[in-house]
């Protein structure tokens, strides 16, 4: 009859508490939360001081809150198909300085994943243009070999050869590997570099 009675208290116990005041797991949270909503403000261009938001954090919170900033911000780290996709990393970095003034490792950090991501766009147009150069010849024969069958000139791009897609796939998804694996590897240390202050 006790262990019934010690289970019921502890229903009770917990009825009560979700019913009122909020524990402490709910302010990490919602300090979490906050952060990530100040991340998010600061993405869209919103004029956020960072630095100054967890300054004003109290101590308890103020690890929950940075979490939940930084996480935002790296999770907008990634590699960019394009160029012009860079400009959301950086600006997530930009972020991440802003939130680790004065850790002085953080700027190296955050300087060699910026060389990463540069190289990944260098060395994917770098492949890509040998690639189409490998395959150029190929379709110059299929042009004429067309010509031939329908009377018509054709232009082709060496991008148009099914093949091409395909090696293409192949070649991507190994940049991908690699250069992902880096990038994972520096955001997991600019998360612990800003997770240490």
């Amino acid at each position: 009859m006790a262990v019934i009675k010690s289970t019921m208290d502890m229903v009770m116990a917990r009825a009560a508490q979700m019913a009122g005041e909020p524990s402490d797991d709910g302010g990490a949270e919602e300090a979490s939360k906050e952060g990530m909503r100040a991340a998010a403000g600061f993405l869209r261009g919103e004029a956020i001081d960072l630095a100054g938001l967890i300054a004003g954090r109290p101590g308890a919170d103020r690890s929950a809150f940075v979490q939940g900033l930084i996480g935002v911000l790296l999770r907008h780290i990634v590699l960019p198909r394009e160029k012009e996709q860079l400009v959301g990393a950086e600006l997530a970095m930009n972020g991440l300085v802003a939130a680790g003034a004065g850790h002085g490792e953080l700027l190296p950090a955050l300087a060699e994943l910026k060389k990463i991501l540069d190289r990944y766009i260098q060395h994917k147009e770098q492949i890509r243009e040998q690639l189409e150069a490998a395959f150029a010849q190929q379709m110059e024969q299929v042009e004429g070999t067309l010509a031939q069958q329908t009377g018509m000139r054709m232009k082709l791009k060496p991008s148009q050869h099914p093949k091409f897609q395909e090696e293409w796939a192949k070649i991507t998804e190994q940049l991908n590997g690699q250069y992902g694996q880096a990038v994972d590897q520096h955001k997991q240390l600019i998360e612990q570099i800003l997770m240490a202050g």
